[in-house]
Parts: C-alpha cells; sequence; structure tokens
C-alpha cells in the first residue's frame, strides 16, 4: 500500500529520497525503540523523546499521568512523531556534500487517549514488546495503582512520510577528478552485549531464552 500525501506529509528536500510505500513506515517504526514526541505548549514547541510500539496502523505512546507533554497531547492537539536510524556518515570530498546514511520516518495527527481498560492494557503489551520480545507473558502485569498512574496515546498511522538515504557521497565532478581528498561511507551498526543479571536476583537463574536470544 502506498502511503496518502498530504500537504504536511509531502517531503520537499530531498524528494527523491522519499519512499511512499507503507511497509517501509512500518520497517522504520520496528527497528527503531525510541521516537520523538512534538507538541506545542504554552505557545513554544516541546520535544521529547519516549518509547512506542506499533500494532498495524496504530502508534502507541505511553508515559506518567504527569507528563506536561502527554496531557497536553491528550487534549485533542495536533503531534508530530519522529524515528530516526543513523546507518553511516558520507564522508565527502567538500564540506558542503558531507551527509548521512539514514531511514527516518515522521508522523502527523492527533493522539488519542485510551481509556479502555482492555485496550489500555494492550497497549502496553505492544510497548513492551517491542522494547523486550517475549517480556510480557512472563512478568506481572500492571496493577490498577500503576495503571491509574500511566497514560497511554493512539496515533493513526494515516498521514505519515518516509525517507531513506543509502550509498556513496554525491559530490561535484570537479572534486572528483581532483582526486585529493579520501571519500565514502564509514556504516555504523549497533549489537547488544552480554546480558547484565540484577544483583538481586536468587542464585541459579540464567538468562531467559528470550533474553539471550536477542543478545
Amino acid at each position: 500500500m502506498t502511503l496518502e500525501t498530504t500537504p504536511r506529509s509531502t517531503i520537499k528536500r530531498g524528494a527523491k529520497r522519499s519512499v511512499p510505500e507503507r511497509d517501509a513506515l512500518h520497517a522504520v517504526l520496528d527497528a527503531g525503540l525510541v521516537c520523538h514526541l512534538a507538541v506545542v505548549v504554552d505557545g513554544a514547541p516541546l520535544v521529547l523523546p519516549t518509547g512506542y510500539g506499533r500494532d498495524g496502523d496504530t502508534l502507541y505512546l505511553h508515559g506518567s499521568t504527569g507528563a506536561r507533554s502527554l496531557r497536553e497531547a491528550a487534549e485533542g492537539v495536533p503531534v508530530c512523531v519522529a524515528v530516526t536510524l543513523l546507518d553511516g556518515v558520507v564522508y565527502s570530498r567538500s564540506a558542503f556534500d558531507f551527509s548521512m546514511n539514514y531511514r527516518s520516518a515522521v508522523v502527523h495527527g492527533t493522539a488519542v487517549q485510551v481509556d479502555d481498560p482492555e485496550r489500555k492494557l494492550h497497549g502496553l503489551r505492544v510497548l513492551t514488546e517491542h522494547l523486550a520480545p517475549g517480556s510480557w507473558d512472563v512478568v506481572r502485569e500492571p496493577n490498577r495503582k500503576e495503571l491509574s498512574a500511566t497514560r497511554v496515546l493512539a496515533v493513526d498511522l494515516a498521514e505519515a512520510s518516509v525517507k531513506i538515504r543509502t550509498g556513496p557521497p554525491g559530490d561535484e565532478p570537479e572534486d572528483v577528478e581532483a582526486g585529493l581528498v579520501w571519500a565514502g561511507v564509514l556504516p555504523l551498526t549497533t549489537s547488544w552485549g552480554e546480558p547484565e543479571p540484577c544483583p538481586q536476583l536468587p542464585e541459579g537463574f540464567e538468562v531467559p531464552e528470550h533474553v539471550a536470544k536477542r543478545a
């Protein structure tokens, strides 16, 4: 499916890097772990990092009920959610042409507060499984007090854009011909380290499979 184009989601700068497929949007969101939520508070922009999880074409965000950003977002004001994955630094022959290889997604919309208890638990499950797959079914679920202290928001993915850059530098022909400077890409990769058990764990606890297979 193709992403619907709107005035807010139309990529103008570097339009050739726009990727209109909805599958590409899902792929970027599924690969990231932290998003940045932007909302206007008291007439000024506020951007905060937060965890998220995707279920189909719904993005779930959560945080403390005391968080001003989430409280404002829940009032129905426009919000913007962005996820960026850095894949490498592009070294060019001129300072002007330095760049990065990246995958990014930007979502525009209105956040809806999730109050229904079952859907709220579902949203928290989606968030937990995105961050730590396999964990929800083995840990204690939130109790009533914890649920009351947690705000869950749902953002529809109907209005979104994806932008991706790959490949070598795009230097000017005269800089390439001069052949005076090294140019190329320094890839960036991330990996999980060895699990570090909590010091309060009883003896004999082994790292569970859902954690070990991710390390």
